[in-house]
């Protein structure tokens, strides 16, 4: 018999009538033959009017009581959604984690999930219950209760979905799908057919909140669809699986995070070690780091710029002024007034100039960028704040997002859940393991067909970098990573990228020709460089990656001349002599996480 998990946010629960309407639709998918697992979240604004009442009681109240306290909201739900089953003439258990068999490590109010014994709810669904199951959270090996985190309930209905094997796991909440970008600040955007779990995950890292980053990553590593739909009504919603809506669009959606600050730590010793140093003082405080640029370094010293969330600054703001000291760099800037604008798209690894196209919208729009890094399937970019949403409208129209694509593939019933003999083995030794959201790496990748191309001095003002990439972008030439960051000197920046490295010569004169009409200070290049990427599932989840590679990097006394990070991966750029020998420790260093 088909099985759906069928997960409901806290709007979708928010009081009685519609604690019904929910319960109404599992009856209905009871009736149509499937069997119905329920993950339920805490009705409406509960949450927040704990967390008010424990820091009216204590301004820091300790994390294991914290995840006591917000756990009985997902418990009053889960028993209320039971009794209106039942009022409804139909059969419904409800149970809260330890009762579902749960269990996560120990880390109090962002616990990661380990394992997951279904028997009881596979024995309560065979008796024909609809099982209610309390969302976002768990307990560790000493029955302490633990909570998942922000999103927590997504993540605890992925986590089911994949090892009940369901044939789907569908997210009802208070919007009707995902959109090209938030709808709240683009009226103009357009609600998908589908995305694929790559697209997904970059959006929802991105501050995308219609789905958490780790419920993604359940998803991916263990193939599970998603199917996000209204609780209000009975329309097709968003399918998210493993194709994209279309073959032929290079972005699918556009994103903006509002609350960034920007670090840049100033004369850093250009020599092995100095990037790993940082980072890891940085995450031994719990700083969430997100963007991290670091370009070329200019006589022997390199900048590094890197982005926290607000809210972080001033804990982050301690640990540079450390690192600075500690490191031997030259000094150090922050800004808290900057946004990230982000594009997203599986189309535009295969396709040429995507950032040109994003980076001429901004220009048009007298919108000055600030910082760029770009992976595979992403480019950021970060601007002023107060022009951010100029920013968002500016891209999400340059790329048509408002249309949909001629060729977006549309579906009618959810793709049938085949996972492969190795994806249940996967997950079989998962669960043997005690750790389902283990880092779960796909690649080490060594890339030594590339060059660099870096141009310093390069004014910081609107269409500069628009400028560059029409250049390049108009004599065919292919760019891959593309950094851009503080260059050390009032109002520059210096701008790097790669190319293939046939195309060396046809680019150096082109920038040599751009920096005599813009009276840029220099441009260097080099024809030797290998780039270094580390790729899977559980990239933001899992910050050691990046720290990993600086350190292992720098322990065989190679230098990382650039950087850049996204959801999927972190790429690094080293000298090309050091390429062989880097890959050979990075996959020494992760070979427990390699698929």
């Amino acid at each position: 018999m088909p099985l759906v998990v069928q997960k409901f946010g806290g709007t979708s629960v928010a009081d009685s009538e519609k604690i019904l309407s929910a319960a109404r639709k599992a009856i209905r998918a009871q009736q149509e033959g499937n069997q119905v697992v329920m993950v339920v979240s805490a009705m409406g604004h509960n949450t927040d009017q704990l967390i008010d009442l424990a820091g009216q009681v204590n301004e820091t109240p300790p994390a294991r009581e914290m995840d006591m306290l917000l756990s009985t909201g997902e418990q009053v739900s889960v028993a209320l959604m039971a009794m209106a089953v039942h009022s409804l003439g139909h059969r419904a258990v409800s149970l809260n984690a330890a009762q579902l068999g749960i269990q996560t490590d120990s880390s109090f109010t962002k616990a990661r999930i380990r394992t997951i014994s279904p028997e009881r709810i596979r024995k309560l669904l065979e008796a024909g219950n609809i099982v209610i199951a309390a969302g976002f959270q768990g307990i560790d090996e000493d029955l302490n209760i633990t909570t998942l985190g922000r999103g927590g309930s997504d993540t605890t209905a992925v986590a089911l979905a994949a090892v009940l094997h369901a044939d789907a796991c569908e997210i009802h909440t208070d919007v009707d799908g995902v959109y090209t970008t938030d709808p709240r600040q683009l009226p103009e955007a357009r609600q998908m057919s589908r995305i694929e779990y790559g697209e997904m995950l970059e959006l929802a890292s991105l501050g995308a909140s219609v789905m958490h980053n780790r419920s993604i990553e359940f998803a991916k590593k263990y193939g599970v669809p998603i199917h996000v739909r209204s609780s209000f009504s009975d329309t097709r919603g968003t399918l998210i699986a493993s194709q994209s809506e279309s073959e032929t669009a290079s972005v699918c959606g556009a994103a903006m995070t509002r609350d960034e600050a920007r670090i840049t730590v100033q004369g850093l010793p250009d020599r092995p070690g100095v990037s790993h140093e940082l980072f890891k003082l940085l995450a031994e405080h719990k700083i969430t780091v997100d963007m991290i640029v670091q370009n070329i370094g200019q006589e022997e010293r390199a900048d590094i710029s890197f982005t926290v969330p607000k809210s972080e600054l001033q804990s982050a703001k301690q640990v540079v002024q450390t690192a600075v000291t500690e490191i031997g760099a030259t000094g150090w800037t922050h800004d808290d007034d900057v946004s990230k604008i982000s594009v997203v798209g599986a189309g535009m690894a295969d396709q040429t100039g995507v950032a040109q196209k994003m980076f001429r919208a901004l220009a048009d729009a007298e919108i000055n960028i600030q910082m760029i890094t770009t992976s595979e399937i992403k480019i950021s970019v970060l601007v002023e704040k107060s022009q951010a949403l100029a920013a968002l409208r500016a891209v999400h129209s340059t790329f048509g997002l408002q249309n949909t694509p001629t060729d977006a593939a549309t579906w009618d019933r959810l793709p049938e859940r085949t996972a492969s003999e190795a994806d249940l083995q996967k997950l079989v030794a998962d669960l043997q393991a005690a750790d389902m959201e283990q880092l779960s790496l796909s690649d080490i990748d060594l890339a030594e067909d590339q060059a660099r191309m870096t141009l310093s001095g390069v004014p910081d003002r609107p269409g500069l970098a628009a400028d560059v990439f029409d250049a390049v972008a108009a004599a065919g030439v292919f760019v891959d990573m593309i950094v851009q960051s503080y260059d050390g000197f009032q109002g520059e920046t210096s701008l790097s990228f790669t190319i293939p490295r046939t195309q060396y010569d046809d680019c150096k004169a082109i920038l040599d020709s751009l920096a005599q009409s813009y009276s840029l200070r220099k441009v260097s290049a080099s024809r030797e460089i290998a780039k270094l990427s580390v790729s899977g599932i559980g990239m933001r989840s899992h910050t050691n990656v990046a720290i990993g590679m600086f350190e292992v990097l720098a322990a065989n006394g190679i230098n990382v001349e650039m950087i850049n990070t996204s959801e999927l991966r972190v790429n690094v750029v080293v000298e090309g002599s050091s390429g062989s020998r880097g890959l050979a420790c990075l996959k020494q260093q992760f070979s427990s996480q390699l698929n």
